[in-house]
Formats: C-alpha cells, structure tokens, sequence
C-alpha cells in the first residue's frame, strides 16, 4: 500500500476509505474473483472498511436466513437506498382501527406499534433528537399525529425503513 514498506508516499494525505480504493482497485487489476483479506492494526481497518462495503450484509442474512430471503432483503435495500424509494418490499405494520382517533395516532405509539422503539421513552428520546422522519419530513414533536389516511413510510436514523398503514 502506498506509504508503507517501500513504496513512496502518497501525494495527499490518505484516509482508510483511500487505502480501501486502492486495494479493491489492485484486486480489480489483478483480475482476482474472490479475496480473502486478512490485516493487522491499519491493514484490519482496511479489511474492515472493503468488507463492510461489498457482500457482507448480504452473505450474513444469506447464513442466517436462506439465500432467498437475503435476496428479497438485497432488492428492497437497493429499491430504498439508490433513490427508487419503492416501498413494496419495505417491513410494514398495519395499526388497527381501535388504535386511530380521526384516523390519527400519536407518533410515540406509531414507532412502538410499528416496532421501531421497544417503548415510549425510547421513541420520546428519538423524535426530540432528530431520529425520525415520516413521509420524508422531520418529527420532532413527541406530542405529534401522523395521519394514516394513507399509508406512511418511517425512516428511523439513516437506514431503517418502515411502512404504517391505517386498518
């Protein structure tokens, strides 16, 4: 890698996310189909880094839950995540009738229903701190209703994606 052993230094300053460029970019050249990375101290953070990056997530849910299911988790992330924003595939909670006053529930009930926050508290802390969006849009009201006339997606933090629909 550049910088170490013998090699000259790079013209910048590198940061992992470099280092983990020109090593996928060396495996590309070299025309090789499967590597196995094995690093210590920056070298591990580097492993890390390309392995986080390419089929990770994908062969952990593929050991854990069936290749089918993983390729079904594979879609939705790439429907979701490269802008389509299709929410077929997205997890989704239907909240009963009973739980809608004027076909509104209140913001904090709608992440536990939807199993977003294991309780109240844990939803209050998520909303006042900037942790949820519905439809899009920032909620920061802990005192605030989401209406379910339609249905809505919930985007928790960066990467989790739910659907709540009105029964």
């Amino acid at each position: 890698m550049p910088g170490f052993g013998e090699s000259g230094e790079p013209q910048s300053s590198w940061g992992v996310d470099d280092f983990a460029d020109c090593v996928l970019e060396f495996i590309q050249f070299c025309g090789i189909q499967k590597a196995i990375l094995l690093g210590h101290s920056h070298g591990g953070r580097v492993s890390i880094k390309i392995a986080n990056r390419q089929s990770l997530p994908f062969e952990l849910t593929k050991l854990v839950h069936g290749k089918e299911e993983a390729d079904k988790a594979d879609a939705a992330a790439k429907a979701i995540f490269a802008g389509g924003g299709n929410s077929d595939d997205m997890p989704s909670t239907t909240i009963a009738a009973a739980d809608l006053t004027d076909g509104k529930i209140g913001i904090l009930t709608l992440l536990v229903k939807c199993g977003l926050c294991p309780s109240n508290g844990e939803a209050r802390r998520l909303v006042t701190q900037n942790g949820i969006a519905v439809n899009g849009e920032k909620f920061t009201d802990p005192k605030g209703l989401v209406d379910l006339s339609e249905p809505v997606v919930i985007k928790k933090g960066k990467k989790i994606f739910h659907k709540a629909i009105a029964e």
